[in-house]
């Protein structure tokens, strides 16, 4: 069962003389809820994510998992980066099964659990295969198999396909919500892809800067699986939009008149 997530009035500078980088940051997230941080480069969205991860204490206020003060990692509240960070000289089914063996499980349990997790990804016939011959979207399905098998309740993503071709992204913006859903497992996922945000939350929130706040947020009540095309998916991405140009994030969309320093995108998969 996933988690509960209290962001308790989080300010946050990397100095005392500084100034702050995330200012009165306050919201719950429910368990198996999905939700996404959308804003532009700089708002702190990262660094809100790093701190729900144990990664990072805030300098006032908390975060709380489950009502228990977070501060420090755990198994329970597990983060995908950008890049799969897997171990070259290992082969899949090793990296996949590192964080149960560093938490003391037998290698013959660990390895029949990391099985099936590999078989859910479709790396069923890759699990004796060095990871330095896979793609990079299968690499990341190895990081999603190691994240997972741990069994947390909360799954942190940090812009995980952000470096993958289009047709690889979207499915794993397909698989990994399913994921999560089937599981009952809370997620929060850092983007700066409105459609990414869209195909996989069920709220987006976001993000202005100087310093970062949450400044609005929007309920996504469409169907799974979610369509690119679809007449409701296209509604609910102007509707975004239109609560971005609403806030101050100085951000626009595609037509906007700020899209060349824009980080939030609308994207062509």
């Amino acid at each position: 069962m996933g988690a509960s997530i209290s962001l308790d009035y989080i300010t946050h500078r990397f100095s005392a003389a500084a100034k702050p980088t995330l200012k009165d940051i306050e919201n719950r997230i429910e368990p198996g809820e999905l939700v996404a941080l959308i804003g532009r480069s700089g708002c702190g969205k990262s660094t809100l994510l790093h701190m729900m991860a144990g990664l990072l204490i805030p300098s006032d206020g908390c975060v709380r998992i489950n009502n228990h003060l977070v501060t420090k990692p755990s198994a329970k509240w597990n983060m995908m980066f950008q890049k799969a960070s897997l171990y070259p000289w290992m082969n899949v089914k090793e990296n996949a099964a590192l964080g149960l063996l560093f938490d003391g499980m037998p290698k013959a349990k660990a390895g029949e659990r990391v099985d099936t997790l590999l078989d859910m990804v479709g790396l069923h016939d890759k699990k004796e295969v060095n990871v330095q011959s896979l793609s990079g979207g299968q690499q990341q399905r190895v990081a999603l198999a190691r994240s997972l098998a741990t069994e947390p309740e909360v799954l942190l993503l940090d812009e995980p396909f952000s470096a993958l071709d289009a047709f690889t992204r979207t499915q794993l913006q397909e698989e990994v919500p399913n994921i999560c859903r089937e599981r009952g497992i809370t997620m929060v996922i850092v983007t700066h892809d409105i459609d990414e945000a869209i195909a996989m939350a069920d709220r987006v929130l976001i993000m202005s800067q100087n310093p970062g706040r949450i400044v609005g947020e929007l309920t996504v009540d469409l169907p799974w699986p979610r369509r690119h095309m679809d007449a409701g998916f296209q509604s609910m991405r102007d509707e975004l939009m239109q609560q971005f140009k609403g806030t101050d994030t100085g951000l626009a969309g595609r037509n906007g008149a700020d899209t060349e320093e824009s980080e939030v995108s609308e994207s062509a998969a």
